[in-house]
């Protein structure tokens, strides 16, 4: 049911919002050059590699100076990039990753390679079920990059505090994958876009009910 929810959702995304991902696309490369699609390579399911779509927001090959964005102010950051990293615009293409089966509309984020080989034996279940676009940790750590921003080290502190922390905040929804518990995530993260609070969560931690 939650593939059929996800192919139909996809599909029903990239022809309503089309028109839009034209005019995006135009501004992207009109704001600075290189392609409009940013690709990277990620870890999937059953911990298989797989091409994940976005909106370029950065300088061409900026990741050649670090994966981790830092600050919301990162100079690699275009202009308009920061406008589509705001309201998350840069990850609508991942709705083609949806469509082809790489990814489902709620699931854990899928990490870098690089990560994901930090992971310990029990984190490692969870690449025996599909990413998503959204999940219980995007929604903690909506900005994380600010948090980054105040590390003195921060690929330490993303793979010593933050990956371990985003693996326990969606462990309940791997293991309760329901109907229910799918759209709540993305009720939480739409609410979350639309009110555009930044940075980490400090009241409470999102939970499914």
């Amino acid at each position: 049911m939650i593939r059929l929810l996800d192919l139909t959702i996809a599909i029903l995304g990239m022809v309503l919002f089309f028109p839009f991902l034209l005019l995006f696309a135009l501004l992207i490369v009109t704001d600075s050059w290189g392609p409009v699609f940013y690709l990277q390579k990620r870890v999937g399911r059953g911990g298989q590699d797989f091409t994940l779509y976005k909106f370029r927001t950065m300088r061409s090959d900026a990741d050649k100076n670090g994966l981790l964005t830092i600050g919301a102010n990162d100079s690699r950051i275009t202009k308009f990039g920061l406008f589509l990293r705001r309201y998350k615009i840069d990850e609508v293409p991942q709705l083609i990753n949806v469509f082809k089966g790489d990814m489902s509309l709620v699931g854990p984020r899928p990490e870098v390679r690089r990560y994901v080989d930090h992971y310990s034996e029990e984190q490692k279940k969870i690449l025996l079920v599909r990413p998503g676009v959204t999940d219980m940790a995007s929604i903690f750590y909506k900005d994380e990059n600010e948090l980054l921003n105040q590390a003195s080290d921060p690929d330490s502190l993303y793979i010593k505090e933050i990956l371990p922390h985003k693996i326990s905040l969606n462990q309940f929804y791997i293991e309760n994958p329901s109907l229910k518990n799918y759209f709540y995530i993305i009720y939480l993260t739409l609410r979350k876009v639309i009110a555009g609070s930044g940075g980490k969560d400090t009241s409470r931690e999102p939970t499914i009910r």
